[in-house]
């Protein structure tokens, strides 16, 4: 196999080298060039991968999160979604108590038409 498709298989198992290329960081000419160099060595490519997304980027992840600040996000959420259920529910007392009793109005002609 040559070196162009040596590159292509190593560039289809790195999806994360199409971002450099779409921002214009890189070019695709430039990734080849040091994939011809040094090959698949990680030093050569460590700036350009990603952190391994196994479990131990997962534990970081989780560890940085504030549980605080996610409980008072979930309260604000709450009472906004209580606020939006007392403003749109339809009680029938203070509906009626509002609108007062229905009397029809008279009609008052002035002219006699």
């Amino acid at each position: 196999m040559d070196k162009k498709a040596e590159f292509k298989e190593f560039a289809a198992k790195h999806p994360e080298l199409v971002s450099f290329v779409k921002s214009g960081e890189m070019s695709w000419q430039k990734f080849y060039e040091i994939y011809d160099i040094y090959g698949e060595k990680e030093d050569a490519w460590r700036d350009y991968f990603k952190e391994s997304s196994g479990s131990q980027g997962f534990t970081e992840k989780l560890k940085n999160i504030d549980m605080n600040s996610i409980q008072e996000h979930i309260k604000t959420a709450q009472k906004a979604l209580s606020l939006v259920q007392e403003l749109t529910s339809k009680s029938p007392t203070s509906a009626t108590l509002a609108k007062g009793p229905s009397v029809p109005r008279p009609i008052n002609k002035f002219f006699e038409d």
